[in-house]
């Protein structure tokens, strides 16, 4: 790879992943603890963890969405001039952190995967997006590119990208649609794009902005939080445990019928997920 190369970032909601184009091939790196993704979570302090930027980023304070999201979350967002800003306690103070800011720390997160794999510098980068992102929030997160030192040669579509992961652009003449289906950690998105001649052309987008694996997470919390409540007249809910038991039986779930979670004597089927 040469060092004027670009490394490839997929931006996600709930976790990030960055690749390489090497040796005839794309290579998903890897991050230190070695995991190909790595959270969107930003920890300020250890009571001001930070997600969801991708939910801020190029939005008004105002929109109707954002007022609806930050319901949910443990952290404070405010106006500035219209824009949502993250106000957090950091080295001692209130400080307010844009979505951008945020996003460029994930983004630099990701420099620094790609940086350590590769052994020189990183500076160029393609990020993607959802195909739904206007133009506000496509230049937003081209602007964190920037706060986290990358040149962003290009801003493209998520499900553009995954048409050119597998090979859509190839081996066929003339036009064709594709339906691209996209389940991801915080979002569900299917999108049909046009492509003929290496031209990709997004014709219908849609889904659920707040469908993905945290919410199948979430389902087997409530699930174990009305059983240990049924059984034993207690209130687990803010057990922070359960929802690390819960994200592990998942992962088993995906190729085991059985799961059993040892610390609050239950047991959970692929079944039991509604």
């Amino acid at each position: 790879m040469a060092k004027g190369a670009a490394v490839g970032i997929d931006l996600g909601t709930t976790y990030s992943c960055v690749g390489v184009f090497q040796h005839g091939k794309v290579e998903i790196i890897a991050n230190d603890q070695g995991n190909r993704t790595t959270p969107n979570q930003v920890a300020l302090n250890p009571n001001n963890t930070v997600f969801d930027a991708k939910r801020l980023i190029g939005r008004r304070f105002d929109d109707p969405t954002v007022q609806a999201d930050m319901k949910h979350w443990p952290f404070k967002v405010v106006s500035d001039g219209g824009k949502p800003k993250i106000r957090v306690e950091y080295k001692g103070e209130d400080k307010t952190f844009s979505p951008e800011e945020i996003s460029s720390m994930v983004l630099v997160k990701m420099k620094e995967v790609a940086e350590a794999y590769l052994g020189h510098k990183v500076s160029n980068a393609v990020i993607t997006v959802p195909a739904y992102f206007n133009d506000s929030q496509r230049q937003a997160t081209k602007d964190a590119g920037v706060i986290a030192g990358l040149n962003v040669l290009r801003i493209i579509n998520e499900p553009t990208a995954a048409a050119i992961a597998y090979g859509l652009d190839k081996g066929r003449s003339g036009e064709r649609n594709v339906l691209i289906f996209d389940l991801g950690g915080g979002t569900f998105d299917v999108s049909i794009l046009s492509i003929d001649d290496g031209v990709f052309e997004v014709k219908a987008t849609a889904g659920d902005t707040h469908l993905g694996g945290e919410d199948f997470d979430n389902r087997m919390v409530n699930h174990f939080v009305e059983e240990f409540k049924r059984k034993h007249k207690k209130d687990i809910s803010q057990n922070k445990r359960l929802l690390d038991k819960c994200e592990e039986t998942m992962s088993w779930l995906d190729n085991n019928q059985l799961a059993e979670v040892e610390e609050y004597h239950a047991c959970v089927t692929d079944e039991d997920i509604p």
